[in-house]
């Protein structure tokens, strides 16, 4: 099943953030078979405010976890965090359901 994690940064967090990143990276490369997309949200300056996540896990809880396993949360770059089931509708382009 797929989730989507969206994140909002701490508005002071961009120093944290570039601090934590390698080892989000990481995380990332790590779940790498499970990420459908994955990448920021920009505000109007097209500076970074957040991100987006959409991840396969098997059930809600297990999105969760993975969610909170983000490294950014130990480096307190959230203010918060939803997930959400979410259901692929159009993929590049195509209607795929």
């Amino acid at each position: 099943m797929l989730f989507a994690i969206v994140s909002y940064d701490k508005p002071d967090a961009l120093e944290r953030r570039l601090s934590a990143r390698p080892r989000h990276l990481v995380w990332l490369d790590a779940a790498g078979p499970s990420l459908r997309y994955v990448g920021p949200l920009l505000d109007e300056e097209g500076k970074q405010r957040g991100s987006i996540v959409v991840t396969e896990q098997p059930d809600l809880e297990t999105a969760r976890a993975f969610a909170k396993a983000d490294p950014f949360w130990e480096a307190d770059v959230f203010a918060t965090q939803t997930v959400h089931a979410f259901r692929e509708i159009f993929r590049d382009g195509a209607r795929v359901a």
